[in-house]
């Protein structure tokens, strides 16, 4: 299935332990027409735990609000953007819908210290 970046989707998605996964909603986060040719994308976490809503890398989306309603959510939920995966395209059920403006997504802080980000880079 062919996603576009913002779009929320449905999709298998990985726990930590890479051995197993939960269908859960999810948001594209990879550009469009990124050309690699790997039927592949990379997405953020939706939780419909809002326990998980205190984080500042996370982005609390009220399923009343317009952005809950244009992404298709039954649920007020948290989008975990420090809760990454790169999935098979295959794994993609459906699009339940699209954020239109993520800019709360796109501007999350990035909470790691500055030794771990120097670790990632070297």
């Amino acid at each position: 299935m062919k996603t576009r970046r913002d779009d929320v989707v449905l999709v298998l998605f990985p726990n930590s332990d890479l051995r197993t996964a939960k269908r859960s909603p999810a948001l594209v986060l990879q550009r469009d027409n990124l050309g690699s040719s790997l039927e592949q994308t990379i997405v953020a976490m939706i939780s419909s735990n809002l326990a998980r809503r205190g984080h500042p890398s996370r982005v609390f989306i009220p399923v009343s609000s317009a952005e809950g309603k244009a992404a298709g959510l039954r649920l007020d939920s948290v989008v975990m953007t420090d809760n990454l995966a790169t999935i098979m395209e295959s794994e993609i059920d459906s699009i339940l819908g699209h954020l239109a403006n993520i800019a709360k997504v796109n501007t999350a802080p990035d909470t790691r210290s500055t030794s771990e980000i120097d670790a990632m880079n070297h």
